[in-house]
């Protein structure tokens, strides 16, 4: 079964802990989510394949490595998942994005979607796909079951906080499915809210209710 992955990096706590805070404003939380995405993703990104190559410094030669020519997809779970997309562009900035639309039934909390657009060589991709939330896990398993129909083979999902509940929903339907996140909060309450989270992260997000 594939690995959970809590990082517990000092600048991702403290970004973390202000992003939690409910004073903290739209403008704020948009600025730390994409640095939350960005600090992740050098985790996601920690097992990439390098090459030897040789480069011309202005002194002279040098040998080094590089990433060995890495296909990589951003498939961000709309809407709250592009608050984070931006920050992993920023280290990756030739992947190519797709977007997944999932919305969240209130009654029976089951995911509904009504979008998906991915790019066409997905198969040949490493797929990134992001939601800042790991709540009843519904969402996360709609958007790797609409990516594994299209062909997609190696999946990593990372979100900034997470429910035991969610991820034991995904690690029982997708075992395969490596989990990134940066905390596993205490549980769910009725409404299928992560406690004590953060609210509703789209909401925040974008300065709706």
């Amino acid at each position: 079964m594939a690995e959970v992955h809590v990082i517990e990096h000092p600048l991702i706590q403290h970004k973390l802990a202000m992003i939690r805070d409910r004073q903290t404003g739209p403008k704020e939380f948009r600025e730390l989510m994409e640095e939350l995405a960005m600090l992740l993703a050098y985790e996601v990104t920690r097992e990439f394949p390098l090459e030897e190559m040789e480069i011309e410094t202005p002194i002279g030669h040098a040998r080094v490595r590089m990433v060995s020519g890495k296909k990589v997809a951003v498939i961000p779970i709309l809407r709250a998942g592009l608050g984070m997309t931006a920050g992993i562009l920023r280290l990756l900035p030739t992947a190519k994005v797709g977007h997944i639309g999932v919305y969240r039934d209130p009654e029976p909390l089951r995911p509904v979607a009504y979008y998906c657009k991915l790019p066409p060589d997905l198969p040949d991709r490493e797929i990134i796909l992001v939601d800042p939330m790991l709540a009843t896990g519904g969402s996360a398993v709609a958007g790797i079951d609409f990516l594994k129909e299209r062909g997609a083979n190696v999946i990593k999902l990372m979100s900034l906080i997470a429910a035991p509940e969610g991820i034991a929903r995904v690690r029982e339907r997708h075992p395969d499915v490596e989990i990134y996140l940066a905390a596993v909060d205490e549980r769910l309450d009725e409404h299928g809210y992560i406690i004590p989270g953060l609210g509703d992260a789209g909401d925040r997000l974008f300065g709706t209710r």
